[in-house]
């Protein structure tokens, strides 16, 4: 399991440090995602983010965009597991900002703040993770860390159960949710009789083979 860790303080980086991790960084890149260095002191890279989505998300048909949010034009599933998702962005893009091109790249259509972004780490066999804060630069972490994702990775979550911000979600979504928990409480609950029938079927055989009568 994942290891919660204190955030780290940042080291910030002067504009000549910036210029050699970016060459150092592009000579170990292996992937052809490489950084830029802009002159104004601006840097483009990118990072790719891991879904780990437990609750469905409400993705909006590409004929409903521009129209009212939650239209009829709007599904609510699951998101595949092990989902990567690449972004282009720059040094100056925000966790929030990282998040919100997320949702909208996918035609995603729930709120921004009912998801938190995290960096993953491995150390000595342990895998630790911290949620990061909104203010957080992602391109600067993926540039400190190098490319190599075993060093680092970002992961998008639903916030904790315990920081659920049920006020962002729409009534429709929360129908929606109970529609799905229905449907799987009831898909589980055939699967467990199925079990348990077949189960008794195999007793009741076993009984008539020991109690047959001499």
């Amino acid at each position: 399991k994942d290891v919660q860790k204190e955030r780290e303080p940042h080291a910030y980086l002067s504009k000549e440090e910036v210029k050699e991790k970016i060459q150092s960084y592009n000579s170990s890149v292996t992937d052809k995602l490489k950084m830029t260095l802009n002159a104004n002191g601006i840097y483009t890279g990118f990072i790719k983010v891991q879904m780990e989505l437990c609750r469905p998300i409400t993705v909006q048909s590409s004929q409903s965009q521009g129209r009212c949010p939650h239209s009829n034009n709007e599904t609510a599933f699951y998101l595949p597991e092990g989902c990567v998702n690449t972004l282009h962005i720059s040094s100056t893009n925000t966790v929030r900002e990282v998040i919100e091109a997320l949702l909208k790249k996918f035609f995603v259509a729930d709120n921004p703040a009912k998801f938190a972004l995290y960096k993953r780490c491995h150390k000595e066999d342990q895998v630790y993770t911290c949620k990061l804060s909104d203010r957080e630069h992602p391109l600067y972490l993926r540039l400190v860390a190098g490319p190599k994702t075993e060093m680092l990775s970002f992961v998008l979550r639903e916030h904790e159960t315990g920081e659920v911000m049920w006020e962002a979600f729409t009534i429709p979504e929360l129908q929606n949710f109970l529609r799905i928990l229905d449907k799987e409480e009831n898909e589980q609950l055939q699967i467990l009789k199925k079990r348990y029938a077949a189960y008794r079927d195999k007793l009741e055989e076993a009984l008539g083979g020991v109690w047959k009568p001499g």
